[in-house]
């Protein structure tokens, strides 16, 4: 189906987001009303503009209440809407947006709503000109989508028919199916937006923070199901309000829209798209550091040990069981200290991830590679991280690994470690959903619900992703604000199945953990019923602990190097969580270690 997207969606001028548009590839572009009016740019202009980006306009909005009025004001009314029908006239738009009243002269009176809506119809008929017909959320009389078409097919004219929005049709929970009982030739347009599922003003709720589909939490590919059943064939369109897109690149935000649409097609089983290759783990985790040596030192104390040199890069593997680190000495910059920059996912095919990537618009990374490197492909997620698609020790298979020779140095001891559990991604604070989409849509990962986490200077979002077993676990965590993503470090977090004995042999090792207050686990003792000297163990090693109605969670960290910094974590039963009660008291520590220049305990 053709996709559309309404100027509004984005930041910058008016024909900065034509430009953003075009160049991500949408086919169409709605014309909000407040972009036309702030612009030099004369309707004729934007008409020609579009044109030469290959863009039809597809509707001009919105035209504010209208119906319902006493007479006086419906004169009004109509003069204003033959200013609009002239403009979309020069602006080469035939179809326009007219939204439920929310005035307060509007009567509770379908009659006259019916009468007056087919004068306006009439009125727009002579210059071939059709009215799609909304209801808003917060209409004053008309808020639900049934309503609108009520009024619609009393009026019976060819010139009205009905503009489904997403957005207010689910969040005020109404049934879509009802979308399947309405003929199709009266469906002139279809909205559509997602949000997080949040218990607040609707009106609030619609102005700042819609998000595109598969970002939020509502069923958006379903309603489209049940528009294309009643026989809609016009274009799918965005229509998004949110503070943060606002105030975010609008190439990038295009290239994140047109992406949430394939998906959505895909979902909504209107296309397809090359399958997902789900990744089952992570392979390894890349540093950058300028400075390698105190990474070194750290992985060292952790018991990792060297075990290869990249044959033609200024790369090392460090590994312990299956949790490999690569420690890279090129292109770090050396003001921030180590950063985590790559990881490499464990997948089935590869190749058909690479495929599933690119159908979703994912930038694939261009390598320097010499003759003899394994191939090795990646894309870049938003926030910039390259994702390593890859299979390590598969009979039959190139292996990456291969790539490094065997290299003399520490040989490690062991501490238990056997794997990388999850890794924590601080992404920009205007990529959050953007990340959420990604790895959703690209990855094929199940989110989870997005969480509020108590920061000691305010709260930040968190949401967790994972494929269906748990293997790979990626947790996206937003920056505070704007240039703040260093603000809170990158971290990955190591699996083992004694979190005693491997904190005591890292301790040992030198290895310095964060300190956690005696009052955490005064109230650990209150909340769960521990044994005593399990208790005391905790306490003593700095051990934080969680359980769900399926299992336990034991965990403790590293001190901050850089950017980067280790979890320690054993998993019982069928914990599937992350600790989240937790994190108040792992940032008020990381924090106050930060503030005092306090080594962590050893």
């Amino acid at each position: 189906m053709r996709k559309s997207i309404a100027t509004v969606s984005l930041s910058g001028s008016l024909s900065e987001k034509l430009t953003a548009i075009a160049a991500a590839g949408f086919d169409g572009v709605e014309i909000f009303e407040n972009d036309l009016t702030a612009t030099s740019l004369s309707p004729e202009d934007i008409r020609a503009r579009a044109a030469d980006l290959g863009l039809s306009i597809d509707l001009y909005q919105p035209f504010r209440d209208f119906e319902a009025v006493p007479e006086e004001r419906l004169a009004g009314n109509l003069r204003r809407a033959e200013h609009k029908f002239a403009l979309m006239e020069r602006l080469g738009a035939d179809l326009m947006l007219v939204c439920s009243s929310v005035s307060p002269h509007a009567a509770d009176d379908d009659a006259l709503a019916v009468a007056q809506l087919r004068r306006l119809a009439e009125r727009a008929a002579a210059h071939g000109i059709r009215i799609a017909y909304e209801a808003l959320a917060w209409g004053r009389h008309v808020h639900t989508y049934e309503h609108a078409w009520r009024l619609v097919k009393e009026t019976d004219h060819p010139a009205l028919g009905l503009c489904l929005d997403s957005f207010h049709i689910l969040s005020r929970g109404s049934d879509p199916r009802g979308i399947e009982d309405i003929p199709g030739d009266k469906l002139f347009f279809l909205q559509l937006a997602d949000a997080p599922l949040m218990a607040m003003d609707v009106l609030q709720w619609s102005r700042h923070y819609r998000c595109f589909p598969g970002q939020g939490g509502f069923d958006v590919a379903g309603l489209v199901r049940h528009a294309v059943r009643a026989g809609y064939t016009g274009p799918l369109s965005l229509e998004v309000f949110n503070d943060v897109f606002r105030q975010a690149d609008a190439g990038r935000t295009a290239v994140d829209a047109l992406r949430s649409l394939r998906s959505l097609e895909e979902a909504a089983q209107l296309s397809t798209l090359p399958a997902p290759a789900v990744p089952s783990g992570v392979a390894f985790a890349e540093l950058a550091a300028a400075d390698p040596e105190p990474v070194r030192a750290l992985l060292s104390r952790l018991g990792f040990a060297r075990t290869g040199r990249h044959t033609g890069k200024p790369v090392e593997l460090w590994q312990q069981g299956a949790a490999r680190i690569l420690l890279n000495a090129a292109g770090a910059d050396r003001r921030e200290g180590p950063a985590l920059v790559a990881l490499g996912l464990e997948t089935p095919d590869p190749d058909a991830a690479v495929r599933r990537a690119e159908s979703l618009l994912a930038p694939v990374v261009p390598r320097r590679r010499t003759g003899q490197d394994v191939p090795l492909d990646a894309v870049a997620a938003p926030d910039g991280t390259e994702l390593f698609f890859c299979r390590t020790a598969r009979t039959g298979h190139a292996d990456w690994t291969d790539d490094f020779a065997p290299a003399p140095g520490p040989s490690g001891y062991g501490a238990g470690l056997s794997r990388i559990d999850h890794v924590a991604l601080t992404q920009p604070w205007h990529h959050f959903d953007s990340a959420s989409l990604f790895y959703r849509s690209v990855l094929g990962l199940r989110p989870d619900e997005c969480l509020d986490l108590a920061d000691p200077y305010g709260l930040f979002r968190s949401r967790a992703m994972a494929d269906a077993d748990g293997g790979l676990r990626i947790a996206l965590n937003v920056a505070p604000g704007p240039g703040d993503q260093e603000a809170r470090p990158q971290h990955i977090a190591l699996a083992t199945d004694d979190i005693v004995a491997t904190v005591r042999r890292i301790r040992e090792g030198g290895a310095a953990l964060l300190p956690v207050p005696d009052n955490y686990h005064d109230d650990l003792e209150a909340r769960h019923d521990l044994a005593p000297g399990t208790l005391a163990t905790l306490r003593e090693l700095g051990i934080l602990y969680d359980r769900d109605e399926d299992g336990e969670f034991w965990h403790c960290y590293t001190a901050t190097l850089g950017r980067v910094f280790f979890e320690i974590v054993q998993r019982t039963g069928g914990y599937r969580g992350y600790g989240a009660r937790n994190a108040p008291v792992r940032l008020a520590a990381q924090h106050t270690a930060d503030r005092r220049g306090l080594p962590a305990r050893t």
